[in-house]
């Protein structure tokens, strides 16, 4: 156990984990020249196009240090967006310590910040790296300031590296195996492991990932999932080098997978602990915190005979992301669906695509909502996400809504237009700081439903891509709610009711209908799609009808016989649009989603 060093890299989006992970990648010379490609790790289609991590990801690699002795690293990639905050949690459980990376251009940033506070709630050893030190131009001496004055690190303890070239990898695989230390634990314990993370193969049931915390692990033994009190005897264990590696045993301190031929998904929980039916440990592991979404939306198939294949799709997707939360729901318009809960609104776009690409589901989600607070006259709290089951307007005594303080860190020259776009979203309360030489941090507080639609995409836009986000939430604050519904033909239609700020009702409700009539297509009658607030009409548009010209075979003549043509032609179109059902195409419902920019 003294020659196993556990460690993550954490850093703020794009400061280079998962180009350095490239360089250890070889270093260690797990994959041969040819069939390398760079962000080894990154191997969800998504994750390359975008060019972000989203999942977590373990790797094995043997290292031998200068005074000769050979150790085996574990090293677990880890995320840098804020949504993806709990795959960075959960990795933390499972290592002794972190490489905390800092970007020599960019400098510390927010999320640098929060996974820094991360790494010293599990108490951790933190190695800081100053990465991409081949840039031109940089300032060394800023960085190591801010290091210093921000992060309360030592900056002489700072490994100065470049994950692009490779200059300085081997000094920092040199300080993880001095300065982090080897894990804890009994081999002769009784088996406790801890289970970090879990995916579904076609194949083999579900691969579950874990660290084992105490005793050893062999193919042949019979487990208990404690959580859920499930049985399986093991057919594999292996370590994770690239590919899935089966190996002997795994013993205490080390990272591996195992497969016992689970088909049932619902029995494996990220965070349970697993330990052997003959000899059970005393008790649990401490697992993860309990995830709090933030956004919410329903999630409904277009065709109602693919629900089955849904619950199934989401039931495996949950073994690989375990913080997403969805419960059971139904609309009128869309048929049987899911509410489900994200923790922003890029793990929102994330989910959609994985389920529509991973799993073949085609999915329609409805528009992202917050969760409003509702006290009732009879002093009664209820808290809404869904606009169906907002209460009676003339019950409510006071309305409240989620607020979050964001911290917005840009170039000054930006500063006038994002001052612009967070006053625009109700933002107050705006502070200043300066951490760097032309570098200003500015906070305010705001409404989250102001922030989840299509804030971070303007933010983008309005600093050219130099904006970094990041927010925490600081509870509610009282304000003027109500729900607008959507009229087409004077039939609500519930999938696109929304609850929005009183003075913001009218622009969100006009902007809901000028994009549906884009959308749904002309009929032989008017079709009048409207906003409203109660029996209140905010906004119409309306999609004109289609006209066949019935005065053509007129030539000539008394004006009186076209005039006899168009008024039968008025009275079928009346008739028919009390009877005719307006097709709403699922196109509009995603055109109703998207913002103007898309």
């Amino acid at each position: 156990m003294k020659q196993i060093r556990n460690f993550s890299i954490v850093a703020h989006i794009d400061h280079g984990k998962s180009t350095l992970a490239d360089r250890f990648i070889q270093r260690a010379g797990l994959i041969e020249q040819r069939e390398f490609r760079d962000q080894m790790l990154d191997n969800l289609d998504i994750e390359r196009e975008r060019g972000i991590t989203i999942k977590s990801n373990t790797v094995t690699m043997q290292y031998t240090a200068k005074d000769g002795v050979d150790y085996e690293l574990n090293l677990i990639d880890t995320p840098g967006h804020v949504d993806f905050t709990y795959e960075v949690s959960r990795a933390l459980a499972a290592c002794e310590g972190v490489v905390l990376l800092v970007d020599a251009g960019q400098g510390v940033e927010a999320q640098t910040l929060a996974h820094l506070y991360a790494a010293l709630e599990h108490d951790l050893a933190i190695v800081p790296v100053i990465n991409k030190i081949d840039l031109p131009g940089m300032d060394l001496d800023r960085i190591r300031e801010q290091i210093d004055s921000e992060l309360g690190l030592d900056s002489d303890d700072v490994v100065l590296c470049s994950g692009k070239t490779g200059q300085g990898v081997d000094e920092l695989l040199e300080a993880i195996v001095t300065r982090i230390p080897g894990p804890t634990g009994a081999e002769d314990e009784p088996l406790s492991c801890l289970v970090f993370d879990a995916h579904y193969d076609p194949f083999r049931g579900t691969v579950v990932a874990f660290r084992v915390k105490n005793g050893r692990l062999k193919p042949g033994d019979v487990i208990r999932f404690m959580a859920n009190k499930s049985t399986y005897k093991v057919e594999e264990v292996g370590r994770f080098k690239i590919r899935r590696v089966p190996c002997k045993e795994l013993v205490a301190g080390e990272v591996g997978y195992l497969i016992a031929g689970i088909k049932t998904v619902s029995d494996v929980a990220i965070g349970d602990t697993v330990t052997l039916e003959a000899r059970p440990c005393a008790a649990l592991l401490p697992g993860f915190k309990e995830v709090k979404p933030v956004v919410f939306s329903s999630v409904y198939p277009i065709s109602s005979d693919d629900y089955p294949g849904l619950v199934d799709a989401l039931a495996k997707y949950k073994l690989n992301d375990a913080s997403l939360i969805y419960q059971k729901d139904s609309s009128v318009a869309l048929g049987q669906g899911f509410r489900c809960g994200f923790l922003g609104l890029l793990h929102l776009e994330i989910v959609q695509e994985r389920l529509e690409r991973e799993f073949d589901q085609s999915i329609i989600m409805t528009m992202p909502s917050v969760q409003y607070r509702y006290t009732l006259q009879d002093g009664k709290q209820v808290v809404v996400d869904n606009p169906a089951y907002y209460p009676d307007p003339g019950l409510i005594e006071k309305s409240e809504e989620p607020y979050i303080r964001t911290s917005i860190m840009i170039p000054e020259r930006y500063m006038g237009a994002v001052m612009t776009l967070c006053l625009e979203r109700r933002g107050e309360n705006s502070t200043f700081t300066y951490p760097a030489p032309g570098r200003i941090e500015i906070k305010f507080d705001m409404p989250l439903a102001e922030v989840i639609f299509d804030f971070y995409d303007r933010l983008k836009s309005v600093t050219q891509g130099y904006g970094s986000f990041d927010y925490e939430l600081i509870g509610y604050r009282e304000s003027s709610l109500c729900k607008v519904d959507i009229l087409v033909n004077g039939e609500p239609v519930d999938a696109l009711s929304c609850m929005v700020h009183r003075d913001r009702s009218r622009q969100r409700a006009l902007q809901i209908c000028e994009r549906l009539e884009e959308e749904i297509p002309r009929q032989q009658f008017k079709i009048a799609i409207q906003g409203a607030i109660g029996g209140q009409i905010i906004a119409r548009t309306t999609v004109s009808a289609f006209r066949k010209d019935v005065t053509a075979k007129c030539y000539g003549g008394d004006i009186t016989r076209k005039r006899k043509l168009l008024e039968k032609q008025k009275k079928g179109k009346a008739r028919m649009k009390m009877v005719g059902q307006v097709e709403i195409p699922q196109s509009a419902f995603v055109a109703v989603l998207k913002t103007d920019g898309d």
